[in-house]
């Protein structure tokens, strides 16, 4: 009998070890958005960083690339620290740039079969350069977040578009399933799920924004139910991003950092379109002050 119970619970284990690393996660992240400061920006340094680095290997582009594109990311982070975000931006930009002329000048792993030097260099290049932007600039738009009147609700607002999207997606297409949302780029993934992600993230965060607002007169808040929806939709096309680059780099996921996740990348796929757009949304109306 004790034989039988074997093979259910060791199935069982991938779902509890996901489970129980994504409270560990959201645990750690609350933490650090509600201390904000350093300890905020050491989380974000962190992060951006491993990401990085998960990149460069996951596209080939060799060790000199991934650390000259390390030392730019901690050099935008700690202009950040020193709250010039403006330097930081145009670090991030003009980086890219520099690094993509470097990758492609030193070269790289091939991209695909019978590819020919040009080419590699190119493609090289090119991923070396929207490295730093993938990893650099959702880390200027949350610090920057971060540091504004109602940055602390701002962030949070963001990060639950994201969850909520990401974990109701998760259980609402496996207990409902059908058809697969882009089966091309990730099998696993159904439109139901998706659907449920963004209602839910409709739900939870324009909900928690509105109660927010409420306390402060409640101005405006209907925005943010929309904001919660469109944010979401991102938070779903960043995971299905990811998923296309993992599937051409022919690597399940970017790291193994992460029990029951992977790597920092596909834990923070969904945020980086979310963090950039959030913040832009928020620059622009002065929300959070």
């Amino acid at each position: 009998m004790a034989g039988a119970d074997t093979p259910p619970a060791r199935a069982g284990n991938p779902l509890l070890k996901r489970i129980v690393t994504g409270v560990v996660l959201i645990i750690v992240a609350l933490a650090a958005v509600r201390f904000g400061g350093s300890f905020f920006t050491a989380l974000i340094a962190v992060a951006t960083l491993i990401m990085f680095a998960e990149w460069a290997v996951m596209h080939g582009l060799g060790r000199l690339v991934m650390r000259a594109g390390l030392a730019i990311l901690a050099g935008v982070i700690m202009l950040m620290a020193l709250g010039r975000w403006n330097e930081a931006l145009l670090l991030t930009g003009f980086g890219a740039m520099i690094l993509g002329v470097f990758a492609a000048t030193l070269g790289s792993k091939p991209a695909a079969a019978g590819a020919v030097r040009g080419q590699i260099d190119s493609i090289g290049g090119r991923f070396a350069a929207a490295g730093i932007l993938y990893c650099g600039l959702p880390a200027v738009s949350l610090i920057w977040l971060r540091g504004l009147t109602l940055g602390l609700e701002a962030v949070i607002f963001l990060l639950l578009c994201v969850w909520a999207a990401d974990i109701i997606a998760f259980f609402t297409g496996r207990a409902l399933g059908g058809p697969k949302l882009a089966p091309a780029i990730s099998p696993n993934k159904t439109w139901s799920g998706a659907i449920g992600g963004v209602l839910g993230a409709i739900v939870i965060a324009g909900g928690t924004a509105a109660l927010w607002l409420t306390g402060l007169g409640g101005k405006g808040f209907g925005w943010f139910f929309a904001l919660a929806g469109a944010l979401a939709v991102l938070s779903v096309l960043g995971d299905l991003l990811e998923s296309g680059l993992k599937r051409r780099a022919g690597v399940k996921d970017s790291g193994s950092l992460l029990p029951g996740h992977g790597g920092v990348m596909d834990r923070l796929d969904g945020l980086v379109p979310v963090a950039i757009a959030g913040a832009s949304v928020f620059a622009l109306t002065g929300w959070a002050g």
